[in-house]
């Protein structure tokens, strides 16, 4: 079949959203992703989108998703990308789409000037693992991702 990979359109919305609610099934935590068509699309399509999106169109079909917005290195001071979401889905795993994705990734970095591109992977998750060792990855074991969301951010916030 004709693989095509490309940016993300509006059409996309459904497919993409319906790929982030997968893949929060398969991370195992189903209940935490709230994210709806609407809030995905004007996060894509807004004038001022916060996240950018690239889909792997197989014979029509949306067959994979690549979410990812641009940040900052204060040391290297130049751009990079961090991936957000990597979903295929289940019947055209095996085929190369993930790394693809990758390599798309990897290339508007290069267009760009951009200096690097990051992600973070579950620990268990050994395919994926074994996906970005392959294409020379680094893992980055010296630091430690944390997260405030919540009643403890509201908190942090203080009375607004």
């Amino acid at each position: 079949m004709n693989e095509k990979i490309r940016r993300a359109t509006p059409e996309d919305t459904a497919d993409i959203t319906d790929m982030i609610h997968a893949l929060a099934e398969f991370e195992r935590a189903p209940e935490h992703c709230t994210v709806t068509e609407t809030q995905l699309h004007t996060a894509l399509f807004a004038k001022s989108p916060t996240v950018q999106g690239h889909v792997v169109d197989v014979g029509g079909e949306v067959a994979a998703m690549a979410l990812w917005f641009v940040n900052f290195s204060t040391w290297d001071g130049v751009a990079g990308i961090y991936l957000e979401d990597l979903f295929v889905r289940p019947r055209f795993r095996r085929r190369g789409l993930a790394r693809a994705l990758l390599a798309a990734l990897a290339g508007e970095c290069v267009d760009n000037g951009y200096t690097r591109l990051s992600w973070a992977v579950l620990d268990w998750n050994s395919d994926a693992i074994a996906l970005y060792d392959g294409i020379g990855g680094q893992p980055q074991r010296e630091w430690t991702t944390y997260r405030l969301s919540g009643p403890p951010l509201a908190e942090l916030a203080g009375p607004g």
